[in-house]
């Protein structure tokens, strides 16, 4: 008998899936992101596309997976009898295989933030140019290499020990600790002088500051902040029970990411206007920025320690839903070659991502598409693949998926108010979706 992957309970999935979201996605790259391309402008239409395009696609993964019941590759054939649309989970694997190389080297610049943290607490090193202490660390080829390989490490073992044991266990700890650092952060942020700035930097859009370039960056966002156009969520769904109500976890998972999101900018950009640095740093606003505040504060260095801590756990709830993807697939959700097959994973994904952890160093000289290996390869991601892989899905559910199938998924079709929400977002994923998807995908590429 097959030794089969499942989750022990619903709220286990939804901080699992939550954590998937919430992770560097939200905490990293959303900041600078929204610091880039308009501040409260980005933060609106980040919004506005999570709520009407990441929500009915994170909805599609579910009622696909759960039904389905099986890996990725093999799950749009199983549901319709056509091993064509299997492509779309092949493209899935591709894209997470691809994102874990260099999503492992921002979780390597963590561990590295973590270890000189604790040598500062210990007094062993006194060094506050954090501008130049990051920089010496992402273009110091050791140090990107070692602690890139330290964090797909963490993330291989979490994953060899299956999804209840492994998966779950960690992210039930992991995820309430996350929050509990957050309202430490954003209270000594928002309490600094000159902090209003910031806020109203973030919290109030101009539409003079919102651009082609910033909406599509928002749209690609909202894919990658909750994991969509990988068929990872899918695969998440697939190994639920009947009884859960995926409509409501859902819902919660959307809402916990908005709100971590709009946490991480809380955290940082009222930080940024009280020293009198400029919003569009780049991805070092988390390493430059967050020091300082934590300077501010009595035992700084420990609080500082503590949110760096939970913050590596908050990337490898997040990387693990990577690994998982490709470990399913390969293992057909059997567990009994999970560990060896998690090892091999993570051996090929180290290597594929030097290239991205040398970008800043040895090979920051070395550009072509957008820029760096390290930016190509996000941009592909976030922008190529992703939306590509949310417009397969969207197809696949709006013009192929039974209807009537799809009712009984979701559960919500007994009352008036169900009804209206179904049929609601059966429009926006057949009709609406692949229109908006389509449109900025072309832009993007103009």
């Amino acid at each position: 008998m097959k030794n089969l992957s499942q989750w022990s309970s619903s709220i286990g999935f939804v901080l699992a899936s939550a954590g998937s979201a919430i992770g560097i996605g939200a905490v990293w790259k959303f900041p600078y992101m929204a610091g880039t391309y308009g501040g409260g402008a980005f933060l609106l239409i980040f919004i506005i596309f999570t709520l009407l395009v990441g929500l009915p696609l994170l909805l599609s993964d579910f009622v696909l997976g759960r039904y389905g019941r099986t890996y990725s590759t093999n799950i749009f054939k199983k549901v319709s009898g056509k091993s064509s649309w299997n492509l779309v989970g092949w493209l899935g694997n591709l894209t997470v295989f691809v994102l874990f190389s260099f999503y492992s080297v921002i979780g390597g610049w963590i561990i590295l933030y973590i270890i000189r943290t604790l040598l500062d607490s210990l007094g062993l090193t006194q060094s506050h140019n954090y501008g130049n202490i990051f920089n010496d660390y992402i273009s110091n080829p050791f140090y990107s290499l070692a602690s890139q390989f330290a964090f797909i490490l963490f993330t291989v073992v979490i994953v060899s020990k299956g999804v209840e044991k492994g998966i779950e266990k960690a992210s039930k700890v992991m995820m309430p600790l996350l929050f509990i650092s957050f309202v430490i952060v954003i209270i000594r942020s928002i309490t600094l002088d000159g902090a209003l700035d910031g806020i109203q930097y973030f919290l109030q859009p101009k539409v003079s500051d919102l651009s082609a370039e910033g909406i599509l960056y928002a749209l690609g966002q909202s894919f990658f902040a909750l994991s969509l156009g990988t068929c990872g969520m899918m695969t998440y769904a697939s190994y639920l029970d009947r009884k859960t109500n995926i409509v409501k976890s859902a819902n919660a998972i959307v809402w916990m990411n908005i709100a971590v999101s709009i946490a991480a900018g809380l955290a940082i950009f009222p930080a940024i206007f009280a020293f009198g640095l400029e919003p569009n740093q780049g991805p070092g606003l988390l390493f430059i920025v967050l020091p300082q505040v934590f300077d501010q504060m009595f035992v700084g260095q420990l609080f500082y320690l503590l949110f760096l801590i939970l913050f590596l756990f908050a990337a490898i709830t997040s990387s693990i839903s990577l690994l998982e993807l490709n470990i399913s697939n390969i293992t057909k959700n059997n567990n009994d070659n999970r560990k060896k097959w998690s090892y091999i994973i993570g051996i090929l994904v180290f290597i594929f991502g030097i290239p991205s952890a040398l970008s800043n160093g040895l090979l920051q000289d070395f550009t072509f598409g957008v820029g760096t290996f390290f930016d190509n390869m996000d941009y592909l991601v976030a922008n190529i693949l992703m939306p590509i892989g949310a417009l397969g899905v969207t197809l696949f559910v709006g013009h192929i998926f039974n209807k009537e199938i799809i009712m009984k998924e979701l559960n919500m079709s007994d009352t008036k108010k169900g009804r209206l929400f179904v049929n609601t977002w059966y429009f926006l994923v057949k009709f609406v979706l692949p229109i908006i998807i389509i449109a900025v995908f072309i832009g993007q590429l103009i």
